[in-house]
Parts: C-alpha cells; structure tokens; sequence
C-alpha cells in the first residue's frame, strides 16, 4: 500500500520491517509490510494495534516485535505522545526519544528515555530548543548529537545529550539550517 511517514527498520535476519504511515486518506493504516531482500518479496504479517505516521522505530535485543511469529507485544506509554521525534538506541541499551509535536499547536523541547527491560519510560533532561524533523546521532562516546529541524523556522542550532548527566548543552551550529534531513 502506498504511503510515507512510515519506518522501515533491518531485522537480524537481513529482513526489512516497514510499520505505519499515512496513505493520503483520512486513516493511518496499521499495516506492516516485511520485506524479504534474499527472494525480493513481501509477506504478509500481523498489523500492529493502532495505526500511526510520523514515528520512529528502534531495534532492540528483546524487541516487541517477534519475525518468527510475526506478533507485537505492547509496552509502557509516552509520558507525552509525539510524533515527528528522535528516538536513539543508546549504549546503556535504553532509547531517548527526544523533541516532536503533540499535536499542530503543540511543538516539543521534551525528551524520554524507555527502558526495555522494565518496559517503562521517564521523563529525562529536555532540549534548549524545541525542535522537530531533526536528526539524532550517537557518538561514540554514547552522548547525542541533535542537529536541525523546525521550531518557527528551520534551525541550524545543535546541542548534545550528555548520557552521564541527562541534560542538553548546546553547541557549534551547522553553517545552513536543516531539516527533514537524515544523518546516522
């Protein structure tokens, strides 16, 4: 099915997982579309329990995705839902997610880290600026590079998520503002 804003995500077997997105119409199917790239097909699996675009998906060593099944198992909430967000696997294994809308009006500098093994989420440190269709990067030390995006207008600021101390400093900005960009 035609759509955008949805994710698409490498599995540990070398599938790719496509979950979500918006098809133009009033609905935001609840479809998920693996991808087989050793026989160039797509099979069919079970839909996840609401549909959604704008998301963000993680892949995680107890994943709530099962490929041998083909079944999802839900988790804690958001302590604030959002969409057009971060989210970033960290070294500790928890995910932060970070900035994106609650809804039109409601633009987010908020950031959550989830953690897999208890299923919970908490709030953590937010951003200096509110921002969304940014990019976030872990580096190599395990803090975040958070880079672009959108509050009134596009943003060339930059901050970074200190891990030992869950807070946001920001630093040098990019010559050109962006967003919608990508970065790894």
């Amino acid at each position: 099915q035609a759509r955008v804003d949805h994710t698409a995500s490498i599995l540990a077997d070398g599938k790719v997982l496509v979950v979500g997105g918006f098809n133009g119409g009033r609905s935001r199917p609840n479809i998920v579309d693996p991808y087989d790239p050793s026989t160039e097909s797509w099979t069919v699996t079970s839909n996840i329990n609401q549909g959604r675009d704008g998301h963000t998906a993680s892949i995680l060593t107890n994943g709530k995705y099962d490929p041998a099944t083909g079944t999802w198992t839900t988790t804690g909430n958001l302590n604030q839902a959002r969409y057009s967000h971060t989210a970033s696997v960290l070294n500790t294994g928890k995910v932060l997610v970070a900035g994106g809308f609650y809804d039109v009006m409601s633009r987010l500098n908020s950031a959550e880290l989830y953690d897999p093994s208890t299923g919970i989420w908490e709030m953590t440190g937010s951003m200096n600026e509110i921002r969304f269709y940014h990019t976030a990067s872990v580096l190599t030390n395990g803090n975040v590079l958070v880079a672009g995006g959108v509050s009134n207008g596009p943003l060339n600021s930059a901050e970074l998520y200190d891990l030992s101390t869950e807070t946001w400093i920001m630093t040098t900005s990019m010559n050109e503002a962006r967003y919608y960009h990508t970065a790894s």
